[in-house]
């Protein structure tokens, strides 16, 4: 079916995967845990259009050339890690992250699309996720296949779309705990606070991190 093999196992293998927490799950979580489910979704769902960028560079080969250049790959790779730190020094300083503000508090459009851009951009700049599909994908492309680009465009929005599930179901556990727990408050500020390390320490990982 359009060229692809495994399904099954491709899926299963993905679902464990995203499963893993990581900086894109650092992210959803830390706005669940101190903003609510909603602000968690809209973060998950800025999370899965960020990795659609990655999926169409597999598709059109643009990720072979992060894989084979050692300067695009540093240049996109240091865009992610002042990002990430700019992120987590946000989160530590409350611009714009909703500092001292209750669970759901911070749900107008404005503030929505923000958690959105965030999500995506946290993604959309980590060249480790583009140099993964790359290496990912196309143990599950068949060699015969009619239509390579096809296969990994229907692969990646598999992976993307179970992956945005699992998000969603990690941002709806983190905030009826959140709630179960209090939430907001002071507590949601700490919360912000220790992602906001995390994210710093991400970006410097990131920053420091090899090309293969």
């Amino acid at each position: 079916m359009l060229g692809v093999n495994d399904l099954t196992l491709f899926i299963i293998s993905g679902l464990l995967l995203n499963i893993t927490p990581g900086q894109d799950v650092a992210y959803i979580v830390s706005r669940s845990a101190s903003q609510g489910w909603g602000n968690g979704a809209v973060a998950a769902l800025g999370v899965g259009m960020g990795c659609f960028v990655h999926v169409f560079a597999a598709a059109l080969g643009l990720s072979a050339i992060l894989a084979t250049s050692a300067t695009a790959f540093t240049v996109v790779k240091l865009i992610g890690a002042a990002y990430l730190v700019w992120v987590g020094v946000s989160m530590w300083r409350g611009n714009g992250s909703g500092k001292g503000e209750g669970q759901d508090q911070e749900l107008s459009p404005t503030s929505r699309r923000k958690v959105f851009s965030q999500g995506f951009l946290t993604n959309a700049l980590n060249p480790k996720v583009a140099l993964f599909f790359l290496a990912f994908l196309p143990q599950f492309v068949s060699a015969d296949a009619a239509s390579k680009p096809l296969a990994f465009l229907f692969l990646g929005v598999v992976f993307t779309v179970n992956g945005t599930i699992v998000n969603l179901l990690w941002a709806w556990s983190v905030a009826r705990v959140s709630v179960l727990l209090g939430g907001g408050g002071r507590y949601g500020t700490w919360i912000k606070r220790v992602a906001g390390t995390l994210f710093v320490g991400l970006g410097i990982r990131l920053a420091l991190a090899d090309s293969v």
